[in-house]
């Protein structure tokens, strides 16, 4: 006799139903089963188990999508995550919780330049975690820049900035003081010993992203070869594209990447950052390479004025945010589903190509698409209901509705 599916796990079977769900690449219409935080093979149920649902969910024609992954958000919320103080935790908890109506279930934590004392004192308060009611989960730190070059430094303070010395590898060690949180590093090429920097980071699972820099195109393509895998927010900070030396955004199209590897780059498609042409070229010249970033900074989710990022006070005035007193562009104020709506608007991509650049993308760029970014069985069911114009309906994490919370779950 067949054991009944209470013999095999006593968890409830949670099946959502009248839903169009985002899988292999395309919006199928099926049903999503989850149990323990999984998403389960319906098939294996049925035939193994002879099981069947505990709960039916109506979704009301909602589209299922995998929840989105930021790897590039300063903060939120009037919170700075450069900013150095006691209780790093409760400002980093605070962004988590209200990301969540956005549909981001997880994110890389990020720190402009800023000095060593600052780095020293936050690094070790952060810890990676998993999402849940308490919010997004939290993949682990993205540190931009100080090794970044001073012709591209944006909104990042100038007397801040750090060369690689004798040490290379030493000296970043020294700078950062703690790399035990660390998943995402940008730093510029074409700075003297970056390669030494750039392989032992590599070498070490740590991501290295391309940014703040005026490499030319062998430089970004000795930087890949070396191991790099990102480009921090294509076009911004960097040499504009020159048809005899395309610079880092030519490895787009370069043709001297390694055999299996793929280069990924992150865009910010708030309208401001990227003008609707430039987020064309690029989807059309590397669509699986596109990840989307919020760059968002303390006042994202707040009325406009005066905020800071790290050791900057940043003026925003709608959806524009400047240095104050002048007209550099620093972060954005721009949400994840904002994005993602702009995105589609701006590329005309399809619905599922906009989605895989917030959720599957950034999961292969971070090497976790095993469980997370695809509502594949056996993956975390981190997954967002959306309605046809891409809003957010509700967010669950590991099979929990984390957003909007029923009021019994407060």
């Amino acid at each position: 006799m067949m054991p009944s599916n209470k013999s095999v796990s006593d968890a409830p079977i949670v099946q959502f139903t009248n839903c169009q769900i985002l899988r292999n690449h395309q919006l199928q219409r099926e049903d999503l089963w989850v149990r323990e935080g999984k998403i389960l093979n319906p098939e294996k149920l049925f035939f193994d188990e002879k099981g069947s649902a505990d709960i039916q969910l109506d979704c009301k024609n909602s589209i299922i999508a995998p929840g989105f992954i930021d790897v590039q958000i300063n903060g939120g919320f009037g919170v700075d995550f450069s900013l150095a103080t006691e209780d790093i935790k409760s400002g980093i908890s605070l962004v988590s919780q209200k990301i969540l109506s956005h549909g981001v279930t997880s994110f890389c934590p990020t720190l402009v330049t800023s000095p060593p004392s600052v780095y020293h004192q936050v690094l070790p308060q952060i810890s990676i975690r998993n999402g849940g009611p308490h919010g997004a989960g939290i993949l682990g730190v993205h540190l931009e820049g100080p090794f970044i070059s001073q012709e591209k430094k944006g909104a990042h303070p100038e007397h801040h900035l750090r060369t690689f010395e004798s040490g290379a590898f030493q000296d970043l060690l020294a700078t950062y003081g703690h790399l035990g949180c660390v998943r995402i590093v940008t730093l510029a090429p074409e700075m003297k010993r970056s390669s030494e920097v750039i392989q032992e980071l590599t070498r070490r699972g740590i991501c290295v992203s391309l940014g703040h820099s005026v490499a030319n195109l062998s430089q970004a393509e000795e930087a890949v070869q070396q191991g790099a895998t990102f480009i921090t927010h294509l076009f911004n900070a960097m040499l504009p594209f020159h048809h005899r030396d395309p610079g880092i955004v030519g490895l787009l199209t370069s043709d001297q990447i390694p055999a299996g590897r793929r280069v990924f780059y992150g865009m910010i498609s708030d309208g401001i950052h990227t003008n609707p042409a430039a987020l064309r070229i690029a989807h059309r010249a590397h669509p699986k390479g596109l990840v989307l970033v919020t760059d968002a900074i303390a006042g994202m989710g707040l009325a406009p004025g005066k905020h800071t990022l790290g050791q900057q006070v940043i003026e925003v005035y709608g959806m524009n945010t400047y240095i104050a007193g002048t007209k550099t562009l620093s972060g954005s104020v721009a949400t994840m589903d904002s994005c993602v709506r702009h995105f589609l608007e701006a590329t005309g991509c399809t619905v599922e190509m906009a989605l895989e650049a917030a959720s599957l993308h950034p999961a292969q760029l971070l090497g976790i698409e095993q469980q997370k970014g695809t509502l594949n069985y056996d993956n975390d069911a981190d997954f967002l209901l959306l309605d046809d114009s891409l809003h957010v309906q509700a967010t669950y994490i590991s099979g929990v509705q984390v957003w909007p919370q029923d009021t019994f779950a407060l």
